[in-house]
């Protein structure tokens, strides 16, 4: 599924037009973006966890070459699911 298609999901399964489903997506991803930046988890009950990991500076290897690189430290988004979620998809 795509982001249009979540969008028509979202319309048709609340009743609202795609516009209204479309802003309510964006606003959405744009609060768990700055909740994440923030350093702040994001918990949704039953659904999962959007949290941020701190990636340490470590050398990798280029893969065509193979000589070493630098790779940078740097934060990641991560999510857990939820056990509500990990029960509906067995």
């Amino acid at each position: 599924m795509n982001k249009g298609e979540l969008v028509e999901a979202i319309a048709r399964d609340a009743k609202l037009s795609k516009g209204q489903a479309q802003s309510a997506l964006d606003a959405f991803v744009s609060n768990v973006q700055r909740s994440l930046k923030r350093g702040d988890k994001v918990t949704l009950v039953g659904f999962g966890t959007f949290s941020t990991s701190s990636r340490s500076a470590r050398t990798g290897r280029n893969p065509q070459t193979g000589m070493p690189i630098k790779i940078p430290a740097k934060k990641v988004a991560k999510f857990s699911a939820g056990k509500a979620l990990k029960d509906s998809i067995q």
